[in-house]
């Protein structure tokens, strides 16, 4: 196994690099085709999410592999290679495997715990599947690391380290309010119809929101999602509606939640601007507007053409929590402190009161050492270094707050979840609009607690990395195994052939009966060598012994090479004692 991974993920990379990288479905397409046409890659899959590009390969050579898929990730991407080379990562053979699972688990997930990871997983081994670059290796890699992460998460609490992106986002919004508290009796935007804008609507839906408007490209997808939104038996009212109608639904709602795969922005500044000017006047909420009667301005197409910003009154709000007093305030503060919940939001959510902050965008990470001319060793040791930089790093107080307190009421909450944004970043300077996106997701997620059951998911991973290893190594020598056998039988044809010439009289059962006895003295003398051979390949070091067998018994090459075809041409068969299980 030369098992190769490079990639850049949020813990490598500023949200800025991260959001030029991404790859649209036909770039990871492409990508995958020109990683086989590589000459160092034998098969490929390409795991791309919202926080994390990474290119998997089965290689023949090491440094190759790394200038070559680095070369590919920055063409396809669209980032310069000596832009992007500083915040890749490389991981090779064991560490690869033991990336992936890490991975699988939510162990490197911006949210720790998170199980939506298992998802793209399984999404990036049917792409490679239907495409044909998956292979024995990248097969059964990516199964086995499924069947990891599904193993974490049902022996271990690391669900409760974490949550999904969409609930711990609202979480953000909610601040110091529990969330079903927070969204009961709310209107929300739901932007997209995808497997990320589905799970946000569905998690709205579980949490209390009484209305969603789902706003998509393709109408049907809207219409659908809609139409399961209201089966779903949560009691929500939800409706579709084209994507032109998305500036006018943004004067009607409280919340809005947007990922969809546009490459530039959904919602800009001037449209969030328009839709909270709308809403301040008399100091009620559009939808509150609508319950004393006055129909918004949007409904009528009556929308102003360069809106002023204004800045709402200290008691507007959104519902019975409006105009809560000092003492109301001191006293949330205390219960929440008391019961243990979250008392700041870590600066995941950007809010701006009456005065608008100057901008305190975080620097980025330093650049790392560039990949090219690094041996093996000094790669994995540097990986190693970045890791526990990364976790010193994490561990530092925050050196920008961005985040204010409530003083201005929220009167629009935002959450975007796309990757590259959908809302401009702009907005959190609007003031009552509350903006929470991944970066500042990121920044609050990395001074979230650690749950105890980490630890016990660590120990899986690792205990699962070494069967994963052992069972490739065992498999590597399968074939040369099967071409011991085939030559075995081979010798036993011949005799048996040579046995009818020298004795012709000899009847049908008596010519079996020596046929099967000379076989089963061959099986028994091949019985303990081949069994014990692949003891030992499994163990580390142990690929040379397959060279020893071949060498030891003087087999064909040829024949080696033709079983090994063999057994790669159909990844699925169940009978090959070195698949990993």
């Amino acid at each position: 196994m030369s098992l190769l991974v490079v990639g850049l993920s949020h813990r490598s990379a500023p949200v800025s690099v991260l959001e030029r990288a991404s790859l649209s479905a036909d770039a990871k397409i492409k990508l995958l085709h020109d990683t086989l046409a590589a000459e160092p890659a034998a098969e490929a899959a390409v795991l791309a999410t919202c926080n994390r590009i990474e290119l998997y390969a089965d290689v023949d050579k090491f440094h190759a592999g790394v200038a070559e898929l680095s070369t590919l990730l920055a063409q396809h991407s669209g980032v310069a290679l000596e832009e992007l080379t500083p915040y890749l990562y490389v991981h090779y053979e064991d560490r690869a495997v033991h990336h992936l699972f890490s991975v699988a688990c939510g162990l490197d997930s911006m949210v720790v715990g998170e199980g939506q990871i298992l998802g793209q997983i399984k999404d990036a081994l049917a792409l490679g599947q239907e495409l044909h670059t998956a292979g024995r290796l990248i097969n059964d890699l990516f199964q086995q690391a499924l069947r990891v992460g599904k193993r974490a998460h049902s022996e271990t609490g690391i669900d409760r380290a974490g949550q999904s992106l969409v609930t711990f986002g609202l979480e953000q919004l909610a601040v110091r309010v529990p969330v079903g508290e927070w969204a009961a009796g709310k209107r929300a935007l739901v932007i997209g119809a995808g497997s990320m804008s589905s799970l946000a609507a569905a998690t709205l839906a579980r949490v209390g929101v009484a209305e969603i408007v789902v706003a998509n490209r393709t109408a049907e997808r809207a219409e659908r999602l809609a139409e399961i939104l209201v089966a779903s038996g949560t009691g929500v009212s939800a409706v579709a509606v084209p994507m032109a109608r998305v500036a006018d639904e943004l004067t009607r709602v409280d919340v809005v939640v947007s990922c969809t795969g546009a490459t530039g922005l959904v919602l800009t500044a001037d449209d969030v601007l328009a839709a909270v000017s709308w809403g301040a006047a008399d100091g009620l909420a559009p939808a509150e507007q609508e319950e004393a009667g006055a129909a918004p301005q949007a409904s009528q197409g009556l929308r102003p053409r360069t809106p002023a910003p204004q800045t709402p009154p200290a008691t507007a709000g959104r519902g019975p929590r409006a105009g809560l007093e000092l003492a109301d305030v001191v006293a949330r503060l205390a219960a929440a402190a008391r019961d243990g919940g979250r008392l700041a939001d870590a600066g995941a959510a950007r809010t701006i009161s009456a005065a608008v902050e100057a901008d305190g965008c975080p620097v980025g990470p330093d650049g790392r050492a560039a990949l090219t001319g690094v041996d093996a060793n000094s790669l994995e040791l540097h990986g190693t270094w970045a890791d526990q930089g990364e976790a010193a790093a994490q561990r530092q107080p925050r050196r920008s707050a961005r985040t204010q307190t409530d003083a201005t009421a929220v009167r629009l909450a935002l959450l975007d979840l796309a990757m590259p944004r959908d809302i401009d970043a702009a907005v959190h300077r609007i003031p009552g609009v509350r903006l929470v996106d991944i970066e500042s997701l990121a920044e609050a997620s990395a001074d979230a607690p650690m749950a105890a059951d980490v630890d016990a998911v660590r120990g899986i991973v690792a205990e699962e990395v070494a069967a994963f290893g052992a069972a490739q190594r065992a498999a590597h020598i399968t074939p040369t195994v099967v071409a011991l056998r085939a030559m075995a039988a081979e010798v036993v044809a011949m005799e048996v052939a040579r046995l009818d010439g020298r004795v012709p009289d000899l009847d049908e059962r008596q010519r079996a009966e020596v046929t099967q006895t000379v076989r089963r003295v061959v099986d028994k003398l091949l019985h303990a060598p081949t069994v014990r051979v692949k003891q030992l390949a499994s163990e580390p070091g142990g690929a040379g012994y397959a060279e020893a067998l071949r060498e030891l018994f003087d087999l064909d090459p040829q024949t080696v090479a033709s079983v090994s075809r063999a057994d790669a041409a159909d990844p699925m068969n169940d009978d090959d004692p070195g698949r990993a299980s």
